[in-house]
């Protein structure tokens, strides 16, 4: 049914439900599974390129790879065999997940609901609604 699934994470208590729905599709479709998580640099638009701007995207990546780090654990406490891709882009995560989409031949995206509340969600909206809205696969929103 299944060949590739999209497994956006941000290390959020909903991304965490997200993974093991995508660890339980993969295994019983045989499909394999694109983890990926998104350095959300929008914040440093228009700010001088110098060394502070620098060392704090690096500590964003690092932050975001132990995203990845949580799926590949899931995986080993689950005993699964699924091929699991652990994927790192910089940008806007909504635009990396629907780019994603189409240059990965993605056929399941599977989304936990919500990575930011309150003030954040407000001013920048939910990915995962944004997801929904655009995708050109179907898109399964963990709660």
């Amino acid at each position: 049914m299944y060949k590739k699934i999209l497994l956006p994470t941000d290390g959020s208590e909903y991304a965490e439900k997200a993974e093991k729905h995508a660890l339980f599709l993969a295994e019983a479709s045989g499909a394999e599974i694109l983890a990926l998580s998104v350095v959300e640099n929008s914040y440093f638009v228009g700010l001088p390129s110098d060394d502070t701007v620098f060392h704090v995207n690096e500590m964003l990546k690092l932050e975001t790879e132990k995203n990845l780090d949580k799926v590949e654990k899931m995986k080993e406490e689950v005993h699964s065999d699924v091929k699991i891709t652990l994927k790192v882009e910089e940008g806007s995560p909504a635009d990396i997940i629907l780019d994603t989409i189409d240059k990965e031949d993605i056929d399941l995206v599977v989304i936990g609901s919500s990575g930011k509340s309150g003030f954040d969600r407000f001013i920048m909206g939910s990915v995962a609604d944004k997801v929904v809205k655009a995708a050109k696969c179907s898109v399964l929103v963990i709660h």
